[in-house]
């Protein structure tokens, strides 16, 4: 397997991007739901805030070098037994998961640093505050951050069920490309 994407395939670090995007997002939504419910007394209740801000901040990084990736290795054509309709879809849904997963990641940049302090990521490094004089722009991007995430997490599991309907109703390889372990399309049909 390539690295890099073919015209029929997605190689190993779309592949990577692609599921470590996913693990994050599920992950992130998971850990946002369970920490805003700790209670002062809590060991977590400045642990999971902490670790979701970095994770996220993370995710960024992974969001824009993914986006890079793109355009040094396009993704591979879509399969010619998409309808158009189907390919529309694909390309509108695909547009809305990726404006999503920014638009929700601005939203909590904009929570975190509504006090004008700078967000430590593990550590490592600072993030500067450098928006801050939005009118109530916590509870504002606290609301918008909440709904985004919900909305980023239900399109993604419209997608996965997406992709599971293309592999066992219509029976193509679009599952199998994302998991790298695309064929031919006539040899992958003849084995399904």
């Amino acid at each position: 397997m390539h690295w890099r994407n073919t015209e029929k395939a997605y190689g190993l670090l779309s592949i990577g991007m692609h599921w470590l995007v996913a693990l994050a997002v599920f992950g992130l939504f998971g850990l946002g739901l369970w920490m805003v419910d700790l209670d002062y007394y809590s060991s977590w209740r400045h642990t999971a805030p902490e670790l979701h801000k970095g994770i996220g901040l993370c995710l960024f990084a992974l969001m824009l070098l993914r986006l890079l990736w793109r355009f040094v290795s396009p993704p591979p054509a879509s399969l010619s037994s998409y309808s158009r309709l189907t390919r529309l879809g694909a390309t509108l849904g695909h547009s809305i998961l990726y404006l999503g997963l920014f638009a929700v990641m601005l939203a909590g940049y904009l929570i975190s640093t509504a006090d004008g302090r700078a967000i430590s990521v593990f550590g490592w490094f600072d993030v500067p505050a450098s928006i801050t004089s939005i009118p109530e722009q916590e509870d504002v991007a606290g609301a918008v951050h909440f709904y985004l995430a919900w909305g980023l997490v239900i399109l993604a599991g419209l997608h996965g069920l997406a992709a599971l309907k293309h592999h066992f109703i219509d029976r193509d390889t679009t599952l199998l490309r994302m998991l790298g372990r695309a064929q031919p399309t006539s040899q992958a049909h003849k084995e399904l």
